[in-house]
């Protein structure tokens, strides 16, 4: 049975959804064999969240990012970080003008709709610092002036998790700026069959064209905050989130903070399956991803994905509310 569409006097809500279930299923043409990623992503986009992909180049981290740009028409940059980029290269400075004998501002790549941060862990601990402050406020400063990014405002950055020379791993308090963090893993066999022979000939996401537009995103994102969110949900996100703080496998529990995000992401899940309430289900099923990153295990050296695993493992001990 489906579930009812959501209500909005002004705007014609059930044609919003509409055309994010059209982005939805474009995006799965291109990237095969991965919906519950790119679910994810258009989850953390509706939320007003960014992303961490986290896996080895190739795997269609970029290529994903490009292709929701050109489909829902935002404005897209790309960095490619290295220890050498300064904040500056992102952000922007102010130029000299001779002619005036004043400086002018020069923006930088964070002045777009949709920020890819490519090897987010080779850029210097300075240079992560500026862009995690912009996701954080939404605005730079630069030289005592206050600059406000424009709206929707996302980034997917990216970081290959078996590389480790040459690399700056980024700390709790800035993994907690993004929402998620994810990992797209390699295509299964059937589905790089599918990405081999249509992409023998010509690249399919180049033919994307937009089929939403960026202030149709905006009041998406605004209908995310408006859904319906009951005591027993709530009750069942704080105890997940008290059950991290107290288990002997971690060393830093969840803060308010990732409380506040799961349930936002929530929310956001709902209107992206045409819900205007949200169920323990979303709750339960975006957990993983979206805290794992903010606790800390006891085990210095745990990797990323066994830390996934006691999210996942403290989840079961956990009753789902009906």
């Amino acid at each position: 049975m489906s579930s009812p569409p959501l209500s909005q006097p002004t705007i014609n809500a059930a044609e919003l959804l509409t055309k994010i279930n059209h982005v939805r299923t474009s995006l799965q043409e291109v990237i095969r064999g991965k919906a519950n990623v790119i679910d994810a992503v258009l989850i953390a986009m509706l939320a007003e969240g960014s992303v961490l992909l986290e896996d080895v180049p190739g795997v269609g981290k970029t290529t994903l990012a490009k292709s929701l740009a050109r489909l829902i028409d935002l404005e897209f940059q790309r960095i490619q970080c290295t220890p050498d980029l300064l904040p500056a290269d992102i952000i922007g400075s102010s130029v000299f003008r001779p002619s005036s004998g004043t400086f002018e501002f020069r923006a930088g790549p964070v002045f777009s709709n949709l920020l890819i941060a490519d090897e987010i862990n080779r850029a210097s601990p300075r240079t992560q610092s500026a862009l995690l402050e912009a996701m954080a406020e939404s605005q730079v400063t630069v030289d005592g002036k206050r600059y406000v990014l424009k709206r929707p405002f996302i980034v997917i950055a990216t970081q290959n998790p078996s590389g480790f020379e040459g690399t700056f791993p980024l700390p709790e308090s800035q993994l907690d700026r993004f929402l998620m963090r994810l990992s797209m893993d390699y295509p299964d066999t059937n589905s790089e069959i599918e990405l081999l022979l249509e992409q023998a000939a010509s690249d399919p996401a180049s033919a994307l064209t937009p089929v939403m537009t960026g202030d149709e995103l905006t009041a998406l994102q605004s209908f995310v905050r408006k859904v319906k969110v009951d005591r027993k949900a709530v009750a069942y996100i704080v105890e997940i989130a008290a059950a991290t703080r107290t288990d002997t496998r971690l060393r830093v529990g969840v803060s308010p903070r990732g409380s506040k995000m799961l349930m936002r992401a929530a929310q956001a899940k709902a209107v992206l399956l045409g819900r205007d309430y949200v169920l323990p289900d979303d709750v339960q099923s975006l957990a993983p991803s979206i805290l794992s990153h903010r606790v800390s295990p006891r085990n210095a050296i745990a990797t990323s994905e066994e830390t996934t695993l006691i999210i996942v493992d403290l989840l079961k001990s956990i009753e789902v509310p009906v």
